[in-house]
């Protein structure tokens, strides 16, 4: 049996000093011709998402063609034609629809799992949900870990079931969703952090968010979770990807969080390889904000598909 790697220390975090980094990014200013490369960018990293109820196979598959296509008359109006999103995340029970519409086209499959959104199933549940996922084509997995475990202390329970999952997943990559909004405080964001980044592999993400709590992704957490990330890289080389996820909307905001990024990790992670928007009303805002460089007029919201 491979040996459990020893909980990280983390250090404690001010969180002072953090809401005022994170503000300071909102400042930044982006130079004309730098905003049109900046939106493409943004697109490209877009993780378009239903995790509804009422999910249906058309549904879903209209999602995957708004992926593939986020702008069907982008060459018309823009020029260009546009890239496609990061993914299309989805529940386990939509993954085959989604494989078949995706397949060769660039866009990845993620589907959550592991009795998401509240992580509270029993372990084998969880596994059992991620392997199948993976089974009907799933290329990432975002699972949540059990907050309940970790408000508790039990940090090893919290990492064993990690490692257990990243395991489950083969070949697909893992990202790790904190639920940052019920960890109360920024120390615990980062202790969290890091037993994540302890215990999955290179390329695996961490995420801020389910999406389904409020709050979820604050520049404040997702500056500490870089931050976590970046002293991986600078201690082990090791490479971890980050997804904000929820509440990140508009084109300015997702300019504000590539700065940050950029800033604390530098450029190599400006891929959607290494990092993701969970955020799928971000993607017309961006289309929106092209349009009106383009041609001078802000297009209104229903001149996109929702899906």
């Amino acid at each position: 049996m491979t040996k459990a790697p020893p909980l990280p220390t983390s250090p404690t975090i001010d969180a002072v000093m953090a809401e005022r980094r994170a503000k300071a990014f909102t400042t930044r200013s982006i130079k004309r011709e730098s905003k049109m490369d900046a939106l493409r960018l943004a697109l490209s990293m877009v993780d378009l998402t239903t995790l509804e109820g009422a999910d249906s196979p058309e549904k879903v598959r209209s999602l995957c063609q708004k992926a593939v296509r986020p702008f069907e008359r982008d060459e018309e109006v823009l020029g260009e034609r546009l890239p496609h999103v990061a993914a299309v995340c989805v529940y386990p029970s939509m993954v085959p629809h989604v494989a078949e519409r995706v397949k060769g086209t660039g866009v990845k499959l993620a589907s959550v799992a592991t009795g998401f959104p509240s992580g509270q199933y029993p372990l084998g549940v969880r596994l059992k949900d991620t392997e199948q996922a993976v089974a009907d084509g799933a290329d990432e997995i975002d699972m949540v870990i059990n907050r309940g475990a970790f408000l508790s202390g039990r940090y090893e329970e919290v990492a064993r079931e990690i490692r257990e999952i990243c395991a489950a997943c083969g070949e697909a990559h893992l990202k790790v969703i904190l639920e940052t909004g019920e960890l109360e405080t920024l120390d615990n964001v980062r202790r969290a952090s890091d037993i994540a980044i302890a215990n999955i592999r290179p390329g695996d993400f961490i995420k801020t968010s389910t999406g389904k709590v409020s709050p979820a992704a604050t520049m404040p957490v997702t500056l500490v979770m870089l931050e976590a990330i970046r002293d991986a890289y600078l201690d082990q080389q090791l490479v971890i990807g980050m997804k904000p996820a929820g509440g990140i909307r508009t084109a300015k905001q997702s300019w504000h969080y590539l700065c940050m990024v950029h800033e604390t990790l530098g450029g190599a992670w400006l891929t959607p390889d290494r990092f993701r928007f969970g955020a799928s009303s971000l993607a017309n805002d961006v289309l929106r904000a092209m349009v009106k460089l383009k041609t001078g007029r802000y297009p209104a919201g229903y001149d996109f598909s929702v899906a």
